[in-house]
């Protein structure tokens, strides 16, 4: 209760120094923003798997059928619409008949890529999409193309998606699972231009082509083939792609992690403003990467029958102390729930070609939604975001003008806004938006005029803390949480709001 007061003082007691003003055209809105912008990633890495989603029907932690109840809960607020698995780097090792059948008898391997763990391959195929279900998510297959062969990714589609009296479709019968499960993304690699085979993307595209060819659409199931696609700035990966695959690919990856130095990536918990500044412009940076991406997709495909899949993003800092530095288990400050805020706002603007995001990863691992450590288990401020967010999902993006101040951060990303927002209108047809004041020190009097609807007032939840660095840990859950927002008034047609300084809020207008 003492933590919850002070946030309401917090809120209301600032000062407002800085003023933004917005446009919002409610009766503009065409395009949908697709709820799998809201996807989630799931790697064999680390305590991702083992001990965040999964600690087996004997564990002494409280379980559902082997996946730990506490975070299954979590997850289903989250409304996750897509889950990719099993990597990452670690697909492209992965052979997928060692992960099925009797516990007892599948093979153990070390994961090369993270640290050298020992898996014992009791969470597969049959664990995965089973969780998928308990969910109610769509499942994302990343197939082996870097150790693997076509052989292996063809019959792995068939174990899962074939009803008929077909070799593999038997296998899965055998091991408990009479019917085929309904898989309609499938990734053919992952990072082929590194850790998935170091490829030419000449080489790449014809590798693709054939894999491709063998994987087949079994029984109504119908796969939405995802090529594996550029690392940020590689714009010529992307241009061969659409050359010499085009259409016989249904999906193209992007990958973009908010890092400063891969040399020196920076502690999640300590850094001062400027650094703080930074990582925000660098975030931003994500926007002119889509734009330049999907200006190449566009000249080979204006009809837009590829779809622009973003699955890996979000930050990337050292490792905690004492950590095993192959488990990239890192925490997670108000400044990531920030940049996945940011990211939202850009996000929602591309959805004519972006179909798909997925942030890096859902447990334990980069910028994740939850941590655990044995029996205990928090959310972390992404986490937040991503709940607040989620009102935006299958919605329509209405079009939001912003002009707020500006702060010079970084030549190579240009000023930062003080001030970012989305909105859209849901199928119910309830007008959500979203803000965030990323200013360190000044509140923000915010003036939205409402045009195309009518309004009588605002409710929603703020997301902030004291200080740009506060974390929850298992000990203190909720140093970061979302509290009700009582900081918005609307007289006629134009809606105010105090923001607060370092905070993301979410309304809800009626």
């Amino acid at each position: 209760m003492r933590r919850l007061f002070t946030s309401i003082l917090l809120v209301g007691a600032l000062t407002v120094s800085a003023q933004t003003t917005m446009t919002l055209h409610a009766d503009q809105g065409k395009q949908i923003i697709p709820k799998e912008i809201y996807g989630q990633f799931a790697e064999h890495l680390g305590s991702c798997i083992y001990g965040g989603l999964w600690v087996g029907e004997g564990s002494s932690i409280p379980n559902t059928q082997g996946y730990r109840t506490d975070v299954l809960n979590a997850l289903k607020e989250l409304k996750v619409p897509v889950l990719r698995w099993p990597g990452g780097c670690f697909a492209d090792e992965y052979h997928w008949m060692d992960g099925i059948g009797p516990k007892a008898d599948r093979p153990k391997m070390v994961n090369n890529n993270w640290g050298g763990t020992i898996e014992d391959n009791s969470f597969g195929t049959n664990e995965f999409l089973n969780l998928c279900e308990l969910l109610g998510t769509e499942p994302y297959i990343s197939g082996n193309v870097g150790s693997g062969t076509v052989e292996e990714m063809a019959k792995w589609v068939e174990y899962v998606t074939s009803e008929g009296d077909s070799p593999m479709a038997r296998l899965r019968r055998q091991n408990g699972r009479d019917h085929a499960w309904k898989v309609k993304y499938w990734g053919v690699g992952n990072e082929s231009w590194g850790c998935g085979g170091n490829m030419r993307p000449e080489y790449y595209a014809d590798v693709y082509r054939r894999y491709s060819t063998y994987c087949r659409n079994y029984d109504g199931n119908r796969l939405f083939k995802i090529a594996s696609g550029a690392s940020d700035y590689d714009y010529n990966w992307t241009r061969v792609l659409m050359e010499n695959v085009g259409n016989r690919m249904d999906g193209l990856s992007l990958h973009y992690y908010t890092v400063m130095d891969w040399n020196a990536k920076g502690s999640a918990t300590q850094f001062n403003d400027e650094i703080y500044y930074k990582t925000l412009a660098k975030c931003r940076g994500i926007e002119d990467v889509i734009k330049r991406h999907v200006a190449i997709m566009d000249s080979f495909d204006p009809n837009k029958h590829v779809a622009l899949m973003l699955d890996e993003w979000g930050t990337w800092w050292d490792v905690e102390p004492g950590t095993n530095p192959g488990h990239l288990f890192q925490q997670n400050t108000l400044r990531d729930a920030i940049v996945a805020s940011l990211t939202f706002d850009i996000f929602h603007k591309y959805t004519e070609r972006l179909k798909m995001a997925n942030i890096a990863q859902v447990v334990n691992v980069l910028q994740s939604m939850i941590l655990t450590n044995d029996k205990k288990m928090t959310l972390t401020p992404t986490y937040h975001v991503f709940r607040m967010y989620n009102v935006h999902q299958d919605a329509t993006y209405l079009p939001l003008d912003i002009q707020t101040a500006t702060k010079e951060v970084s030549p190579s990303f240009g000023p930062l806004p003080m001030v970012s927002g989305t909105a859209s209108r849901d199928q119910q047809g309830k007008v959500h938006i979203s803000l965030t004041n990323v200013d360190l020190q000044n509140a923000q009097e915010v003036s939205i005029t409402l045009q195309g609807m009518n309004a009588k007032k605002a409710v929603g939840e703020i997301l902030t803390s004291g200080n740009i660095s506060d974390h929850n840990t298992f000990d203190a859950p909720n140093q970061v949480k979302p509290i009700a927002f009582n900081g918005a008034t609307i007289s006629g047609n134009v809606l105010k709001i105090k923001l607060p300084a370092k905070s993301i809020v979410t309304l809800e207008i009626q």
